[in-house]
């Protein structure tokens, strides 16, 4: 049995510490999501597995002939390879062969009669097939259609960077290793390209790590669940739904030893005011044990008590946004095509649709910061935004995080009238006391984000523009921003992905359809879905029967002239349709570096096998009618 396994890991980066001892082994066929609170070393874990970083102390063991792959949060790709070739870019056997094979392939092709090349050719071929590397690269340009990258020979640095994340993913699984690492793999994922990823990942043969925000996409394919917290690693077996419940009894647990501590502790407390009159070995271990409690109480945290940032906004007047026959366009792409919106005090609103369709585009022109081509923008004079972009305010790395919040406030009122310090702020946002005087440079990138978020909504607004705010988020953060939306006053308009998210915080839907096209849907994501499904069936439901009808009226006919024409010559033709399909079969193997000739056969392939299908399906229509004659 092929397995990996983590030995006795530690990891510390400055002061801090990630992880200590922590201990784990991954056996064939298990799909382990990773979770915890930005910055306790997720990504730095993965990469130690993946051999991109070195732990202080312990060892990975792996077995013989182990591969591993790694999708990295931001990877590093050439820009100036072309998708393909960057898919094909790697260390795995099949991916060597088949670079090897291009490159004798284009030799060749500049040498056709050089013996030599022909003979390299001839035996890369033999490996090609051996290693089954065609299917390989039929296999590479199916994912990376499946991820919405069609044209594989556009170089890699003339890509927006959330294709440059799906050509990393489709590389890494093409490599098909022992073990697969995806440091979020979802993000800049539209839900089709989601929902394709988690089917392929069910039926992946090897074994699977992830991280990932999307708790829908966790809960489906992971069956085993690691939990970074407080440099220990805790692990359960099931999927998110079984994490989550499976943690709630252990911290109801460690809440029992908790209180049982402080108990204890109140009663040393008692002995060490009264003073040990003598200092007798006895004593000197009470003493001893008394510290000892006393950094476990201190130290000590209760779960379970609620993490409340219902933050008091500011006063929200009746008028909030209203485009009137709005357009917007980027040379030939329109966003907008004389759109008519109004958004309402309370609405809560989530942007959805497919990358590219204008998303951002539409929340920057809410925030002011992209002006309209034609028709009118109205803002309520009230307004107070607060706008969560993708992109980070640009930070000043030397300041404290405290220092950095009290820019915003020092004190902020609570939605009950209360009064809490910035400080008490960090805390209930998930940053310990012991935190707050660390400089914003030796925070991780997700902690930053969580940082920048706190100080957006430590401004009292009364309307929150969100942009992909689960993308570099953790899932406690994320429970902790839904639980303040779930009382917030204001409006919020989010652009998301994350089904999880969009179910708990929107109650109304935009669908952006592209070139202007725009729905609206009242309900939340999975309603939406939903619906989508039953009209797809329905649709699908009616073309069948319309098509049944169809056969069964011309089944009441006799067999026409053309009919009988068509049933002596039926078989001939399908044998040719078949022959055709194994021809293309072989010539797009044969394609090599050639991607447009590829592409052009992919599509013959695809009308061919239209075209087999009704030809067998008119077999056994004309059958029946030749029977009765």
């Amino acid at each position: 049995m092929k397995m990996l396994t983590v030995e006795n890991v530690s990891k510390t980066y400055g002061e801090k510490q990630l992880f200590n001892n922590i201990s784990f082994t991954i056996k064939e066929k298990e799909r382990v999501g990773l979770i915890g609170i930005n910055g306790t070393g997720k990504s730095s874990l993965l990469k130690i597995i993946a051999g991109l970083d070195t732990p202080d102390d312990g060892k990975i063991i792996t077995s013989k002939d182990y591969s591993i792959t790694f999708l990295d949060q931001q990877p590093e790709l050439d820009a100036e390879k072309t998708v393909l070739e960057q898919v094909f870019h790697g260390d795995a056997p099949i991916l060597k062969l088949m670079r090897a094979y291009e490159k004798t392939l284009l030799e060749l092709n500049l040498s056709p009669n050089d013996t030599m090349v022909q003979e390299a050719l001839f035996q890369l071929q033999k490996q090609m097939d051996a290693l089954n590397a065609w299917d390989a690269s039929t296999n590479a340009k199916s994912i990376l259609m499946k991820l919405g990258i069609e044209d594989f020979s556009k170089k890699i640095g003339e890509l927006s960077g959330g294709q440059k994340k799906r050509v990393a993913l489709a590389q890494v699984l093409i490599a098909e290793p022992d073990l697969l690492i995806l440091d979020e793999p979802t993000n800049h994922l539209d839900f089709d390209s989601v929902k394709w990823l988690e089917e392929y990942l069910s039926r992946y043969s090897g074994s699977i790590l992830l991280v990932t925000h999307d708790r829908y996409f966790l809960d489906r394919v992971a069956n085993r669940m690691f939990e970074l917290d407080g440099g220990q690693l805790y692990s359960y077996k099931g999927n998110y739904a079984a994490f989550l419940e499976a943690k709630a009894i252990r911290e109801e647990n460690e809440a029992a030893t908790f209180e049982k501590r402080k108990n204890l502790f109140r009663r040393e407390l008692e002995w060490i005011r009264r003073g040990a009159k003598a200092r007798s070995t006895k004593q000197k271990a009470r003493i001893q044990r008394f510290d000892e409690l006393d950094e476990k109480v201190t130290n000590g945290k209760l779960s379970s008590e609620k993490l409340d940032i219902s933050l008091n906004g500011s006063r929200l007047g009746k008028q909030v946004f209203e485009l009137k026959d709005a357009s917007k366009r980027y040379g030939a792409k329109t966003i907008l095509n004389h759109y008519d919106l109004l958004v309402k005090p309370g609405d809560r609103i989530g942007i959805i649709g497919k990358n590219g369709t204008g998303k951002s585009t539409l929340l920057n022109i809410l925030a002011k910061q992209i002006p309209l081509d034609e028709g009118e923008f109205i803002m309520g004079q009230t307004v107070k935004i607060a706008y969560y972009t993708q992109e980070s305010e640009d930070m000043d790395e030397s300041k404290r995080m405290i220092e950095y919040i009290k820019e915003t406030a020092e004190i902020v009122e609570t939605s009950d009238g209360k009064t809490i310090s910035a400080a008490q702020m960090l805390e209930r946002f998930l940053f310990p006391p012991f935190s707050h005087g660390t400089p914003i440079r030796k925070l991780s990138g997700g902690e930053k984000r969580r940082l920048y978020l706190l100080k957006i909504l430590m401004t009292a607004p009364n309307v929150l523009l969100l942009d992909e705010p689960t993308n570099d988020l953790d899932t406690q953060t994320l429970t902790v921003l839904e639980d303040y939306l779930e009382d917030f006053p204001g409006v919020v308009i989010t652009v998301s992905h994350d089904r999880y998210f969009l179910d708990k915080v929107a109650e109304q839907l935009l669908i952006l359809q592209g070139e202007g096209s725009i729905d609206s849907f009242f309900g939340n994501y999975t309603e939406f879905l939903e619906k989508e499904s039953i009209l797809e069936a329905q649709k699908t439901a009616t073309v069948s029967v319309k098509s049944t009808k169809a056969i069964e009226k011309e089944k009441k006919k006799k067999m026409t002239y053309q009919e009988k024409k068509d049933w002596e010559s039926i078989d001939e033709d399908i044998a040719k349709t078949e022959t055709r399909l194994e021809e293309i079969g072989v010539e797009m193997a044969k394609t090599g570096s050639d991607f447009t000739k590829a592409q052009e056969f992919m599509k013959q392939e695809t009308e061919l096998n239209e075209k087999l299908e009704y030809l067998i399906e008119r077999w056994s229509y004309l059958a029946e009618l030749a029977e009765k004659e």
